[in-house]
């Protein structure tokens, strides 16, 4: 690529500017590969993980609950933080490390199913009908062996899925993990998350919430979209930042990382297939898209 066609697409990061002049193929692979995009919220969080991280080992460890509606970026922080601490082997071939180890919450509170969770994400076999002790006894084991330093849970309040005994002896189950081992849990979850901890006193005193709010327009906001902008790989400036298109993708969004990330995708997908190469109004409203409130009332 020639100096001039580089200062053609300023608006682009470096890794877009490579791509711009790929195939359409190409282009829209990259496109709907994810993106990290950080943005002041999110690396505070990451910031209060990594200190939980390298927190003295204790009987009671301090906990986190990372509160956000569906698709506002949750998953998103987790897997980010999980990438910056990958396994890897020990330096003497004994075994694996897993410093973070990232689970989905079962579906109902069970201490079985949480366990077994546990064990396909460590790929240790099992049996279908060994006891909750075994597999109990596996898991200790395990972690403790792979010297795992902490536990993220997705999905958490669905804990409430159960009636409120089985609520009760699951977040009994989640204490004793932690005293068991010696970890922080991180949870991440609704805001009914937090309806389920209270029902705990003692892990709700451990669990520190930490709420994504969604995106209001601001200054920060506007700064998030000129961070997306610059890996999406249009020839074109869109200037998403500017107040009437900003404002746009913020309604359509409804403020939701997520949604906004998934519009964008389909705006810049959309921007090549017509050779328009930018994303504005006319684009946006082209779309066949449903903001989540219109969606959940179909």
């Amino acid at each position: 690529m020639s100096e001039t066609s580089i200062d053609e697409y300023a608006h682009l990061g470096a890794v877009a500017k490579e791509y711009v002049q790929c195939s359409i193929e190409q282009r829209i692979d990259y496109i709907r590969s994810p993106h990290w995009i950080g943005y002041p919220k999110a690396k505070d969080i990451i910031a209060k993980l990594d200190d939980l991280l390298t927190y003295p080992k204790r009987h009671r460890m301090p906990n986190l609950l990372i509160i956000g509606e569906s698709n506002s970026g949750k998953t998103m922080i987790a897997e980010r933080f999980v990438k910056m601490h990958p396994a890897y082997e020990r330096e003497d071939n004994d075994g694996i490390v897993i410093p973070v180890l990232s689970i989905q919450a079962p579906p109902v509170p069970s201490e079985s199913r949480l366990y077994s969770n546990i064990l396909d994400k460590m790929f240790a076999p099992y049996r279908p009908s060994d006891s909750t002790e075994k597999k109990q006894f596996q898991v200790i084991r395990l972690v403790q062996a792979c010297n795992v330093q902490m536990l993220i849970i997705d999905e958490i309040h669905s804990i409430l899925a159960g009636n409120l005994e089985k609520q009760r002896v699951f977040l009994s189950v989640l204490r004793n993990l932690g005293n068991e081992l010696k970890i922080p849990i991180v949870g991440l979850g609704i805001k009914d998350a937090l309806r389920a901890m209270k029902t705990d006193p003692q892990l709700d005193n451990r669990f520190k919430p930490v709420l994504l709010p969604q995106w209001e327009y601001s200054t920060d906001y506007r700064r998030l979209l000129a961070s997306f902008e610059s890996v999406l790989p249009l020839k074109k400036a869109s200037k998403l930042s500017k107040k009437t298109i900003a404002l746009k993708l913020l309604s359509m969004s409804e403020g939701l990382l997520g949604e906004l990330s998934e519009l964008l995708s389909e705006a810049a997908i959309k921007a090549i297939e017509t050779e328009k190469e930018c994303i504005d109004l006319d684009i946006l409203n082209s779309l066949e898209w449903l903001s989540p409130t219109l969606r959940r009332s179909v």
